[in-house]
């Protein structure tokens, strides 16, 4: 029963507040009154408590206070649950306070209140007493108390790094902070998809940052951890950008001790001239090319191909990673290897000067182009020159006489070319081009790689050996991933005369081309007009084409093949997976420096042409940037012939949102024919 002068205990805002009991209020209220004079209207239930006595002022309150705050220590709390726990009873703050303090006074009584309210882990309440916890849940209560007051300490360092960061000043990221930065990046990467949004935004919001994709991009860039070009395509996709210390490790030990060659006999090439052909930055050297006069004149073709697999056991940690990886991937900023950087740009590439291990297709063509003869065999060589494309080309137009096996390769490839065109070869000649980015971002260079004549002796003859494989792998029925094309329902001859020569035709063909497939089966592949195709030339950064070897060589040394045929398609099935998603990366990436390359050139004017209509209906068309090799998107306000060449300027990129516009440059003679022909 409530009384006048009754010291009461009830919450105001969350928190316990003590009163004074004044007047009752209707037939079921209480008045009390606060220290502070404030006065509350309350129903008996939301007391928490009622201190012993009566006659209590609210003046009373602070010295009450006073003396109970002396005494609340909730480490003095686990003695006491030692010894209830032990005697098997439970208390209430009466007998807890004669436990604890030897007195039952009003205020120590009230103190042992409190510690038994407090307390999350020692005390659990039932009715008006406490009884002791287990001392399994006591010991599991602590470790999750502990493990929350590490996370805050947790959240408060994070929280003074990042403001210092922000800040400018340069700090040191902990383990600790790992979670939270992660979380950040997965919105910044995947927006209102991420899993982790809400962490994301309790981050943002404490720092007072934008709660969005791009705010969580920015504030990473501002942290130091990302580049304003930071590479989000690369970052969602599940490509490997590193290798483990482990790998590296293996990479040297490798390099320091190379397993037993299981092709001893290999076939002694050395004393043919060996030219490598590539773009002056690759690294990794694949392959190489070489001519033999045989007796009577006749000559022979041989495409030696690295051969990584001398540096492999099938199965082994370097393999298994390469299966994970399955190509390298070439970005405006660098390649990210399928094998370490020290194994595939040095033991396992054609260097030259150096005695090489290869896989040499040895080939003799009928006057026709067709294949005559071929050999396959394990090798060793010693490249003779490493040439450019450029070299190469600057030879063929000399017509150097010190390089005829140059020229006769030259030669081989035009009858090649012409032969596979009788066989329904479909040539679509487009322009591609190449982005580069310097190290520190601040340079993009963009080449237009022509389809020169050392371009095409290359290509040539790597379509040449991958013919050959696919040969012996049929004749020899062998497990290998041959590569194919369903044949392309191309615009009629009618439809094709229509269209200006050049681009926009090669363009219109271009749409029509199916995606190429793989399986364990030898099928017609319609752009190459061939019946039968394996890719064979790109060991050190394809997987399918280290499948190919290793099948190959087990087969030409007369053992049984490391990969059955299921283990074939499935591992072919996943490498063109992962092969696709590399294609993507590589493609968002390069568009994005693309833009930014045009965004930086905002004043500059460019000479393109119209290739092909997107929705012609909406004025959306492709167009080809000349000079660059690029093909983007416009949108035009007038009539506008397929193949039409003009001018145009950037007005708008954002290469970060993927936005680019141009706008027609209009010559002052183009403004006075349209104004003459308006009037």
């Amino acid at each position: 029963m409530v009384e006048k002068g009754a010291l009461v205990e009830f919450k105001h805002q969350g928190q316990p507040r003590l009163g004074v009991v004044d007047r009752p209020e209707g037939k079921k209220n209480w008045v009390v009154v606060d220290q502070r004079g404030q006065a509350h209207t309350l129903h008996p239930r939301d007391f928490t408590y009622e201190a012993s006595g009566e006659g209590f002022k609210p003046t009373d309150i602070p010295q009450f206070l006073r003396e109970a705050e002396e005494y609340i220590d909730p480490s003095s709390l686990e003695i006491a649950w030692e010894f209830l726990s032990e005697a098997g009873e439970s208390a209430d703050p009466a007998s807890l306070a004669l436990l604890l303090f030897s007195d039952q006074s009003p205020p120590l009584c009230y103190a042992a209140h409190r510690l038994l309210a407090d307390d999350k882990i020692f005390f659990k309440q039932k009715g008006t007493r406490y009884e002791p916890r287990p001392a399994a849940q006591v010991e599991d209560l602590q470790r999750q108390i502990e493990r929350e007051a590490q996370r805050q300490q947790e959240w408060i360092s994070f929280m003074t790094k990042a403001r210092q960061a922000l800040a400018g000043e340069a700090i040191v990221w902990e383990k600790s902070d790992r979670p939270r930065l992660e979380v950040l990046e997965r919105l910044a990467l995947f927006g209102d998809e991420s899993s982790q949004r809400t962490q994301a935004i309790e981050i943002l919001d404490a720092l007072g940052v934008s709660p969005t994709a791009a705010g969580a991009f920015d504030a990473l860039v501002a942290l130091g951890l990302w580049s304003a070009h930071e590479n989000l395509a690369l970052r969602r996709s599940q490509i490997p950008s590193h290798f483990s210390e482990n790998l590296l490790t293996m990479a040297q030990q490798r390099l320091q001790s190379p397993p037993p060659d299981p092709d001893q006999q290999r076939l002694d090439l050395t004393h043919l001239k060996v030219y490598t052909v590539d773009d002056a930055s690759t690294q990794e050297i694949d392959d190489g090319l070489s001519v033999e006069t045989l007796e009577g004149g006749a000559q022979r073709v041989w495409i030696h191909i690295a051969d990584p697999t001398r540096w492999l056991v099938p199965g082994d940690d370097l393999d298994l990673e390469a299966r994970r990886r399955c190509t390298t991937v070439y970005l405006p900023t660098g390649i990210i290897p399928m094998f370490p950087v020290e194994l595939a740009t040095q033991a396992m590439s054609l260097l030259q000067g150096q005695t090489c291990c290869a896989l040499s297709f040895g080939v003799t063509l009928t006057d026709a182009g067709d294949i005559q003869d071929y050999t396959i065999h394990p090798s060793v060589i010693k490249p003779t020159y490493r040439l450019t494309y450029e070299d190469v080309d600057e030879i063929l137009e000399l017509g150097l006489k010190a390089e005829p096996e140059l020229q006769g390769l030259a030669h081989w490839a035009q009858v090649r070319s012409r032969w596979r065109v009788t066989q329904g070869a479909i040539s679509i000649n487009m322009p591609e081009s190449s982005i580069k980015v310097s190290e520190a971002e601040d340079q993009i260079a963009i080449e237009v790689l022509d389809d020169s004549p050392a371009r095409q002796l290359v290509a040539e003859m790597m379509i040449l050996a991958g013919e050959v494989a696919a040969r012996y792998g049929e004749t020899h029925a062998l497990a290998i991933p041959f590569r194919s094309q369903p044949q392309p329902e191309l615009p009629s001859d009618q439809e094709l005369i229509q269209l200006p020569n050049g681009w926009v035709r090669d363009s219109a063909i271009r749409r029509c081309m199916t995606r190429s497939e793989v399986g364990i089966t030898p099928s017609r592949h319609a752009t190459l007009g061939l019946d039968r195709y394996s890719q064979v030339t790109s060991p050190i950064r394809r997987y399918t084409d280290l499948l190919v070897h290793f099948q190959l060589k087990a087969h030409l040394r007369g053992e049984p093949l490391p990969f059955s045929s299921s283990e074939v398609t499935e591992l072919a099935q996943g490498a063109s997976t992962a092969s696709y998603e590399a294609t993507l990366v590589e493609r968002q990436t390069k568009r994005y420096w693309a833009l930014e390359y045009l965004r930086r050139h905002q004043d500059q004017v460019w000479d393109v042409m119209l290739l092909r209509w997107l929705r012609q209906d909406d004025g959306l068309g492709l167009i080809m940037v000349e000079d660059l090799g690029l093909e983007l998107a416009m949108r035009f306000n007038r009539d506008i012939a397929l193949g039409e060449q003009f001018q145009v300027v950037v007005s708008h990129a954002n290469p970060r949102q993927d936005i680019i516009r141009f706008e027609e440059v209009v010559s002052e003679e183009q403004e006075s024919s349209a104004a003459i022909a308006a009037s």
